[in-house]
């Protein structure tokens, strides 16, 4: 009974107003605590499918946080508050009035930044500065730039670049060099020296590996000797390796 009255509860709009509604941003708010945790952007009845998704899976969410928001609210006998933040746009601007929310509110559980984050995000005024004062490096080998996002600062910088990147180990291991870049800036410079499959048992001290994820792998290795450091570090990346909502990218010379 009460499966079904939740079944009921589940919204939709008609087609008059998705019509009107064209590219919009939303948000989902915990009717618990008024708290904004997932910002997304869509069209149609997009707004309303995180929740109908959980329906029925009330026991399977896994290592997604969204989904056990989402879980944690229906067992309050409560529904997520959908909150369309603006609406009638085109495409491209949905993407940075999305990017924009992401930024502003901390402690969403979007599992990937806003589009532009980590080239026009948001930060102080003075690492703007820094940012586009900074000199641009020459690179003088192949290398993969990594994007941690909003993780950066979560962990020890080590911890957070290692892993867990959506990519084929057997690619990786073809690169003897990792950048990690925030905002077009350098951050830290790596030598991986072994690429392993993101489970436990092979990162058994990075606390982010809360669970076996055989599409993801991360690396094990030393911070780059110093004239490596004095290359890269805190130069800004060339316009050509950036612009990429990837967060892993292979920069060949």
């Amino acid at each position: 009974m009460a499966q079904d009255s939740f079944q009921k509860e589940v919204r939709s709009f008609s087609e008059e107003v998705k019509e009107k509604l064209c590219w919009y941003v939303y948000r989902l708010i915990d009717p618990r605590n008024g708290e904004t945790f997932y910002v997304g952007k869509g069209r149609g009845n997009r707004v309303f499918e995180h929740a109908r998704g959980v329906v029925g899976e009330m026991q399977e969410q896994g290592n997604d946080p969204k989904k056990q928001r989402i879980s944690e609210i229906r067992a309050s006998r409560l529904q997520v508050a959908h909150i369309i933040h603006r609406h009638g746009m085109p495409e491209e601007i949905a993407l940075e009035v999305e990017a924009a929310l992401i930024d502003a509110y901390p402690g969403l559980t979007n599992k990937v930044t806003g589009h532009g984050s980590g080239e026009r995000g948001s930060r102080h005024a003075e690492e703007i500065i820094s940012e586009h004062e900074a000199e641009i490096f020459e690179a003088t080998e192949s290398f993969i730039l990594l994007s941690p996002g909003n993780l950066w600062g979560s962990d020890d910088p080590y911890r957070v670049v290692q892993g867990f990147w959506k990519t084929k180990k057997e690619r990786a291991e073809n690169y003897k060099l990792v950048l990690a870049q925030v905002g077009g800036l350098v951050k830290v410079a790596y030598r991986p020296e072994k690429w392993l499959d993101a489970t436990r048992e092979n990162f058994p001290d990075n606390r982010r590996m809360t669970k076996d994820n055989s599409e993801r792998c991360g690396f094990k290795g030393q911070e780059a000797e110093p004239e490596v450091l004095d290359r890269y570090v805190g130069k800004r990346v060339p316009d050509k390796y950036l612009g990429s909502q990837n967060p892993v990218r292979y920069c060949d010379l």
